[in-house]
């Protein structure tokens, strides 16, 4: 359950650091309240991550998954330029992610 929790947690950094940005100093009030209610949310599942998983592993995971939907929303959307070097180095990003859940079970 720990690893479902930290996973939407991820998404939740994602939704909170793209709010902030169309926030504009938090003079836009609905992306303020976007921000504030995504990033406790996000930050109230993190802190039951990580009860139950390593502090490190558990910090890493949820801001790579943040950073990585950012990044791919932030380029779909077209305020973020595409390249290929960013792509294949959010690839990574992913691939490094999904190596902390496979080596934890593993360990």
């Amino acid at each position: 359950m720990a690893w479902i929790v930290l996973v939407a947690s991820g998404v939740l950094e994602a939704v909170w650091a793209t709010a902030l940005g169309r926030a504009e100093g938090f003079t836009k009030l609905v992306p303020s309240l976007v921000f504030l209610v995504a990033l406790v949310m996000s930050m109230a599942g993190l802190s039951y991550a990580v009860k139950s998983l390593p502090t490190g592993t558990a910090y890493a995971v949820w801001v790579g998954i943040g950073a990585s939907l950012t990044v791919i929303y932030g380029m779909l959307s077209g305020t973020e330029p595409v390249s290929v070097a960013k792509v294949l180095l959010i690839a990574g990003l992913i691939a490094c992610i999904v190596g902390l859940k496979l080596v934890h079970d593993a360990g």
